[in-house]
């Protein structure tokens, strides 16, 4: 048995962002992840503004620049009979000191965010660790049963868990949590193409007759997103991949002849699913990110929305973890914050669902068609000003989230404490929730 003040399950980014906040605060803090490392294809790889700017604050921006990335600075559809790109939102528009979201393999941020965590003598990060069970005494949880990927297991005892483990995170099955699912539409295929001299830039949606693309501009491919009805994929993979790369190159003339798909194995399903907790936490126990609420790709938000959960998560629990007081009003606190952006993420998401994406799945949309476009596209075809509106949700969402004071560069922050005063305080009844 083994313990620590806070333990993270799940090294994703919210999980290291976490752990990172809280060890630079001065609370010991241990993260497991199952997986030997961080190469997971096809996750999500947006890092937007709000978060650009978080590594700033952590004096971490020169590091990440060093990354290969590219830059999305436009959000663009082809429009009218011609296909000529039309400009949807441009993150230019925004005077902010990161106008643009900067697309990084999600492996390289989390490596990075990992070798910081190393630094921090309070940070504890164990890879081929999966957290198996929640440990319940006296009406709460206590931490964690965990096995590695050799077979051994053990017990990580804590003052708070936080499940940051992602939409099949096991502790979603409490009933005291509640899931709520709303229906959605479609799921998702993804898979990469070739990106040649000329193609369009930055972020490009393709609508047609019973046609959904997104193709995110990484300079030397596209990451595609393919938007199909919901449990139709074995039906499509049923037939050849060429029939696959021929419907392709009917939706998107411009990819001309150029090798596209070879293979099946090339194409990963991602099954959308769009829900949310009522309640985020148990006494000893915390949820956030896609744990506590699994968002749908649309607007590509999901990673955004959890560092931004991280960052709140942080700032509420650090002071209190460190001096041996951590309460539930400051976890409830977290929930607090955080439902008004999760709410209205969800029901914009919802309302695309209903109105473009639906609709574009039913064959009653086509860009080619002005007459057949979304009234929102019509409406910021006509009003340009509208253009910033876009651009503006995908960076922040509704709230801007502020990292503890005592984790920012060049702050006095307190290092690893000996712990003393801490378990005293524990055995004094304090720091219960």
């Amino acid at each position: 048995m083994e313990r620590t003040t806070c333990c993270v399950v799940g090294g994703g980014p919210a999980g290291m962002v976490l752990g990172l906040l809280l060890a630079r605060a001065g609370v010991d803090v241990v993260v497991l992840e199952k997986h030997g490392d961080f190469l997971r294809d096809f996750r999500g790889d947006t890092v937007h503004p709000s978060t650009l700017q978080l590594l700033d604050d952590l004096g971490l921006a020169e590091r990440f620049e060093q990354l290969p990335q590219s830059r999305i600075t436009k959000i663009q559809l082809p429009l009218g009979p011609d296909g000529a790109l039309f400009t949807m939102g441009d993150f230019g528009l925004l005077r902010i000191k990161y106008n643009y979201v900067a697309m990084v393999p999600q492996w390289d941020l989390l490596d990075m965010l990992a070798e910081e965590g190393k630094a921090e003598p309070a940070f504890g990060l164990r890879m081929n660790t999966e957290a198996t069970e929640l440990i319940r005494e006296g009406g709460r949880v206590r931490g964690v049963r965990y096995r590695t990927a050799s077979g051994e297991t053990g017990e990580l005892r804590a003052d708070i868990t936080v499940a940051c483990d992602g939409r099949k995170s096991f502790v979603r099955d409490l009933p005291e949590l509640e899931l709520r699912d709303f229906p959605t539409p479609m799921d998702v295929r993804w898979f990469r193409l070739p990106r040649q001299e000329g193609d369009p830039s930055g972020i490009v949606g393709v609508l047609r007759t019973r046609a959904f693309q997104v193709l995110i501009d990484r300079r030397d491919y596209f990451q595609v997103a393919s938007i199909i009805h919901k449990g139709t994929d074995g039906e499509g993979r049923s037939g050849p991949v060429e029939d696959f790369n021929a419907q392709l190159r009917r939706e998107i003339p411009w990819l001309g002849d150029r090798e596209l798909v070879r293979s099946w194995d090339d194409v990963k399903l991602l099954h959308v699913t769009l829900d949310r907790l009522r309640k985020w936490h148990v006494p000893g126990l915390l949820c956030i990110g896609d744990a506590a609420h699994a968002m749908s790709p649309v607007g590509g938000v999901g990673i955004n929305l959890a560092v931004q959960d991280a960052v709140a998560a942080a700032r509420h629990l650090a002071r209190p973890l460190r001096e041996g007081r951590l309460r539930r009003r400051h976890v409830a606190a977290i929930q607090r914050r955080r439902w008004l952006t999760t709410v209205l993420i969800q029901g914009f998401q919802r309302v695309v669902h209903e109105n473009v994406v639906g609709p574009a799945l039913r064959g009653e949309i086509d860009l080619g068609d002005s007459a057949r476009l979304p009234r929102p596209v019509r409406a910021i075809s006509r009003v340009p000003y509208l253009r910033r509106f876009p651009p503006y949700l995908l960076a922040y969402g509704a709230l801007r989230e502020r990292p503890p004071r005592d984790a920012l560069q060049g702050s006095p922050h307190p290092r690893k404490h000996s712990g003393a005063g801490h378990r005293g305080a524990r055995e004094r009844g304090r720091g219960q929730f």
